[in-house]
């Protein structure tokens, strides 16, 4: 039986967590994302920049008074994305 190939963007810990999130939630700011992954800023915002690259996510950058304000969102390509990630992850372990 030959496996699926799993999705490299997603096969991160820290990306499958973004997603993981965003698909619990409409949106998530930044600083959310960060407190709920416990990542660094910089590497947060690296991975952030990946997925939305792949349209798997939508960024908006706004500001909230004069502080940026970046917030998240899942898109459907990233909700088909996770969906086909977990399937194949289901073929491996079955």
């Amino acid at each position: 039986m030959a496996f699926k190939k799993l999705d490299p963007l997603l096969h991160s810990e820290l990306r499958l967590a973004i997603i993981s999130i965003l698909l619990s939630v409409e949106s998530a700011e930044f600083v959310f994302l960060k407190e709920k992954t416990q990542a660094t800023s910089g590497n947060l915002s690296v991975q952030i920049d990946k997925l939305e690259k792949a349209k798997y996510i939508k960024v908006k950058k706004t500001f909230r008074g004069k502080r940026p304000l970046t917030t998240c969102y899942i898109t459907p390509t990233g909700i088909n994305a996770f969906e086909n990630y977990v399937e194949s992850l289901k073929e491996y372990i079955n």
